[in-house]
């Protein structure tokens, strides 16, 4: 059985990616080291995505080289 994340007291901050308008919000959690929980800012209780931080850097890192 895999344990469960408790994220009820995580820090969550915009992405700065984010364009600041009223879509493409997404926001991220800086505070469980080896994981990169992500949200969508505007559906604060829809399912949290959690990722590992070395896909997640992987992932980042594909984005920056296609802009």
């Amino acid at each position: 059985m895999k344990p469960t994340l408790d994220l009820s007291t995580t820090v969550w901050r915009k992405s700065s990616y984010s364009d600041g308008g009223a879509n493409n919000c997404l926001e991220v959690a800086d505070n469980c080291p080896g994981l990169v929980p992500v949200r969508d800012s505007k559906l604060s209780d829809s399912p949290i995505l959690v990722f590992g931080a070395s896909p997640w850097a992987s992932f980042l890192a594909s984005v920056k080289d296609e802009a």
